[in-house]
């Protein structure tokens, strides 16, 4: 059999079940999901293999009308995540239904050249009247490939999805290793567990105010990992709210992230938090570069 490999581009609004659709079609957790819009911020590769072919799936930030610097380059980022791709991929929420940020996605594909097909996701949850609309009209504005219907959540169609994107794939040797499932590090990992329990945690309460840094990733001689991270918000009175009364909030906070971590690393992790107050994170270049986000002026 001829090995093949190439790159799928998933891209779609804030939460359209990008990450949690890359996962399922990885078999395991790559990117941090939440039920929070925006949740990724940087392109995050998911490795899925598929018979003899290996799906280098990059995962998009949300595709929105960005406002400050962060989001200017949260969207530059999407859209580069596009580039090269031997597909892309257009995850559409079948529940939320077709709005001004799905149709303006769906103009800024019309000049790629790259094969394309139409994924409405949630459809365990959507409904069903509805499906078979929102298909014929994202169809009639874009000539898709290919129309695939399916639960993220529920796997249900992730299968049939896989198997499709793996024949589009070129033939070409595989660019990883069979057992590795993504491109972030460990340290950039470890920097996504902590933030997607930031948005687990706090809801509403800490909206896109935060930022987590790995400061320090250091193998222990037992085989142990330590890693000091800080959370930096941008007011006191945010800090107070991921401290929590009595700094219960934190802890809870720092036990999640630990045991995710002690999870997906397979090795004991000692998780140390602190909370920095830092005005205007958002405009620090160092920490555009540490998440993998290119400056935009």
């Amino acid at each position: 059999m001829t090995e093949r490999c190439g790159l799928v581009a998933v891209v779609g609004a804030p939460n359209a079940g990008k990450s949690t659709l890359v996962n399922a079609l990885v078999g395991q957790k790559v990117a941090i999901v939440s039920p929070k819009a925006q949740t990724t911020r940087t392109r995050l590769m998911g490795i899925a293999i598929a018979g003899e072919s290996q799906i280098m799936l990059v995962d998009t930030p949300g595709i929105f009308e960005p406002r400050r610097r962060l989001d200017r380059a949260m969207v530059q980022a999407a859209w580069g995540g596009a580039a090269d791709a031997d597909v892309i991929a257009l995850i559409v929420d079948a529940r939320a239904g077709l709005g001004p940020k799905v149709m303006a996605i769906v103009e800024g594909l019309k000049a790629r050249p790259e094969p394309k097909v139409l994924v409405l996701n949630k459809v365990d949850i959507a409904a069903k009247d509805k499906l078979l609309v929102h298909a014929a009209r994202l169809t009639e504005a874009l000539a898709f490939d290919a129309v695939y219907m399916v639960s993220a959540a529920t796997g249900d169609g992730v299968a049939d999805l896989k198997a499709a994107l793996a024949a589009h794939m070129p033939e070409g040797p595989w660019h990883f290793p069979e057992d590795q499932v993504s491109d972030a590090t460990d340290r950039m990992l470890a920097a996504e567990v902590t933030r997607e329990q930031l948005y687990l945690q706090l809801h509403a309460e800490l909206p896109y105010a935060s930022a987590v840094e790995t400061e320090q990733y250091r193998e222990r001689d037992d085989g142990s990992v330590e890693i000091h991270q800080q959370i930096l918000v941008a007011r006191p009175t945010q800090r107070a709210i991921v401290l929590g009364k009595g700094g219960q909030q934190i802890r809870t906070i720092g036990e999640r992230s630990r045991t995710e971590l002690a999870r997906l690393l397979g090795r004991k992790v000692h998780l140390y938090l602190h909370v920095k107050v830092k005005e205007d994170w958002d405009e620090d270049r160092g920490l555009y570069r540490d998440i993998g986000l290119d400056w935009v002026d």
